[in-house]
């Protein structure tokens, strides 16, 4: 059949099962928002207030349903306005696909209106990116686009697509959908004995479990392991979820802001196993001294991760989930054992705690919103304090439960990701715990939750400065307090109502349960409370810049 470009557009995202898309529209994208306005009842358009919330919405969506996310924005600011939330799930390993417009074929490359070259500016952080110049490779295009952006280590892909390529004609066929291509297992059974054979000989290990558990679904593969073996597990701020907090054998984050008991425990391993992680700078801290009497183990899909910043004396490239599979074959059941007792009582010696003084403690909100949810309800997070304070204090028992910007850190992350998150899933309550900073980013998207009622929980956990950047300028700058301070006056509960959402203002400890549980039972409205903290509460424990993990700050 012949149909325009724009129309192949949407039948081919009807072709990979996408009934969800973010977006904003602009002139170079209006012929394919002609089609998306014909296919209102088979493609759901939500229209963001910026194109960073569209890509962020994109993300949460992606990394709660384990779908491809899409985003659509026109071309010029429309496209570079995506940067962020593209850099984002590249750094993260999130599937997205990002569709942009572009000026026409004959107007390349001569400085026309909203023309940038989006797809040099994003080469370095998509997996993969095309301009569309001729609408008979269109189809291809698309389709390649989704297979790259699933098949083996996930992340962006961006289809940058001329606008009279969207209006011109050609042949479509619809395709039965490609099965992306399965990752094989990578090792030979010799190299999975050598290491099934230092797991049984090993007397201190430590497991690693990373981000990249949750991605290959091999979280039961990785408990298997755990409990078989009787090691004790940490988790990477990404892979939170990927093994229960509340297992026994759980000792908390790992690195910067990890546990002292997890670090403790690392210094002194004499096996680390380090699965579907990449050992980034806030695990490690000075490399030279990261696990200096522990052989290392890494298992990952990605060859590039491995033996990047650390070396791996026990390298499994491959499919984790397989490989774990084959590993757990040749594992011997352990009891527990005195390196076990050890790590018990470094958990009973140093917990990870605060000061209950009667002043409102940012630790206690997390810890209310936690029980109230009965740890069911599906977190996201901002970036700085109120991110490591989540990843702390609420309990994560399952994958694809705490969605947070890791690897590029994104302040203003959190709200349109706790978008895309309710629209993935609305049998769940979706709370995102913000810092005041990071809220003013990108609280334009609370008229997105409005729009579409969405009952998302904002939690601002509100000290009215840029609270990590003030703690460290506490501990490393001598208090010289430069430009962190950003009490401005701003009334979030004035302006959540302003936005037609719920605003409630908490100043003191007894208020904290009954606003959580009013803001829970909103079922068609977002709620926004607005926690009124102490600007030198600090996220403790911190590892100093360049010392070795176990040398932590502690309250």
């Amino acid at each position: 059949m012949k149909l325009t470009g724009a129309e192949i557009v949407i039948e081919c995202l009807k072709e990979q099962g996408v009934d969800t898309v973010f977006g904003f529209p602009g002139g170079a994208v209006l012929n394919i928002y002609d089609a998306l306005y014909k296919a209102r009842g088979e493609i759901r358009h939500i229209l963001t207030s910026h194109e960073q919330g569209a890509a962020h919405a994109a993300d949460g969506y992606a990394r709660v349903s384990g779908k491809v996310g899409v985003c659509i924005a026109t071309s010029g600011p429309g496209a570079t306005n995506l940067v962020t939330g593209i850099a984002t799930a590249y750094m993260d390993s999130v599937p997205m696909v990002a569709l942009t417009g572009q000026v026409a074929t004959s107007l390349l490359g001569k400085d026309s209106f909203q023309e940038v070259d989006i797809t040099g500016i994003t080469m370095p952080i998509t997996k993969h990116n095309y301009i569309v110049k001729d609408v008979t490779k269109l189809a291809n295009i698309m389709r390649e686009a989704f297979i790259i952006a699933k098949q083996g280590r996930p992340g962006p892909v961006l289809v940058d697509i001329c606008k009279d390529v969207t209006a011109a004609v050609t042949d479509f066929e619809n395709k039965p959908l490609k099965k992306v291509p399965a990752v094989s297992i990578g090792v030979s059974d010799d190299e999975i004995d050598a290491a099934a054979e230092v797991i049984n000989n090993s007397s201190r290990p430590v497991l690693l479990s990373g981000g990249g558990v949750s991605i290959a679904d091999a979280c039961e593969e990785v408990r298997e392991l755990a409990e078989k073996a009787k090691i004790p597990v940490t988790t990477t701020l990404m892979g939170l979820g990927s093994f229960p907090g509340t297992h026994e054998l759980f000792t908390g984050l790992v690195g910067m802001h990890g546990s002292k008991t997890t670090n403790l425990a690392i210094a002194e391993a004499d096996l680390f196993i380090a699965i579907g992680a990449r050992f980034s700078d806030r695990v490690i801290s000075n490399v030279s001294r990261f696990a200096p009497n522990a052989k290392i183990m890494h298992i990952d899909i990605d060859p590039a991760e491995v033996g990047k910043n650390v070396t791996a004396h026990y390298p499994l490239v491959g499919n984790i989930k397989k490989i774990l599979k084959k590993l757990n074959a040749r594992v011997k059941n352990r009891d527990y054992t005195d390196w076990n007792k050890r790590i018990d009582e470094w958990k009973r010696s140093f917990p990870v705690k605060y000061t209950q003084d009667g002043s409102l403690k940012p630790q206690y909100i997390v810890e209310k919103i936690y029980e109230l949810t009965g740890g069911n309800a599906i977190i996201t997070t901002e970036v700085g304090q109120n991110q490591l304070w989540a990843a702390q204090f609420y309990k994560f028992t399952a994958p694809r439960q705490f969605i947070s910007s890791g690897g590029l850190g994104t302040m203003g992350y959190g709200l349109g990701a706790s978008i895309g998150a309710q629209l993935a899933r609305p049998d769940k309550k979706v709370i995102n715990i913000a810092g005041d900073g990071s809220f003013r980013m990108n609280c334009n998207e609370l008229a997105t939750a409005v729009e579409y009622k969405l009952p998302i929980v904002v939690a601002i956990l509100n000290n009215r400065v840029l609270g990590m950047v003030r703690q460290w300028q506490a501990l490393f700058y001598g208090g010289r307090y430069s430009s962190t301070t950003i009490d401005r006056g701003t009334d979030f509960v004035a302006l959540a109502r302003a936005y037609g959402a719920i605003g409630i203002n908490v100043t003191k400890p007894e208020e904290v349960e009954p606003a959580i549980s009013r803001a829970l039972e909103s079922t068609d409205r977002p709620v926004v409370i607005n926690f009124e903290i102490d600007k030198d509460e600090k996220v403790f424990p911190i590892v100093p810049p360049g010392a070795p993990i176990d040398e932590l700050i502690d309250e």
